[in-house]
């Protein structure tokens, strides 16, 4: 599954990358449970804060209690202004696909229905840097309840840590580059060593950092 969305997304941009690259490019997996008791102040509690993910690819499976966010990028007519946070609501029996920070999307709940049903697509990371910004990771947090506790499985799909990469060639040849070349090693480092912050780990990488 992972393979068919990164080829999918990569076609998109007019890439082909070698089935080897894509293989680096999703090499390493950790798999997370997530558990968010009930609160009698929401507000109040310790939850996962605003950030977007590191990696290429994030699978979420959640239970129908719902509580993930995401924040407009741009105005979208009918859904949200931009800044304000929409929630995505759970879809029975879909799982959320989230792009990384490696690649870049925007994420609002759109369903992925051109190519694989059940999927909500969201943005992280690897996905920015690869796509030199077309794509745009999302920014998201998690928000417990007061009245249902709350459970989420992600499966974060990773670079190799000896891998490196940075923005497509074919992306850098049209628009020059937004982004540098890093190891993942380094750019993980550089992510958990520093409190999440919305987007901020992206500035490891930019040119002009």
């Amino acid at each position: 599954m992972a393979r068919k969305l990164m080829e999918v997304l990569m076609e998109n941009l007019g890439a082909k990358p070698e089935n080897m690259k894509i293989d680096a490019l999703i090499g390493m997996k950790m798999v997370n449970m997530n558990f968010y008791p009930i609160c009698p102040d929401p507000e109040l509690t310790v939850r996962v804060g605003r950030h977007s993910d590191l990696g290429a690819l994030t699978v979420l499976l959640q239970d129908g209690i719902g509580g993930l966010y995401v924040k407009v990028e741009e105005d979208i007519e009918g859904v949200a202004k931009k800044g304000e946070w929409v929630e995505i609501p759970p879809i029975d029996g879909a799982l959320v696909i989230n792009i990384g920070d490696t690649l870049q999307i925007r994420r609002l709940n759109i369903i992925f229905r051109e190519y694989c049903k059940g999927f909500i697509l969201s943005k992280s990371h690897i996905y920015n840097i690869l796509s030199n910004g077309k794509y745009k990771s999302d920014e998201h947090r998690v928000r417990t309840t007061d009245t249902k506790s709350k459970v989420s499985v992600p499966v974060f799909i990773m670079p190799k840590l000896t891998e490196k990469f940075g923005p497509l060639p074919e992306l850098v040849e049209q628009d020059g580059a937004q982004y540098r070349e890093v190891f993942f090693q380094d750019y993980m480092n550089n992510f958990f060593s520093n409190a999440h912050d919305g987007k901020k780990s992206l500035h490891f990488a930019h040119v002009n950092n």
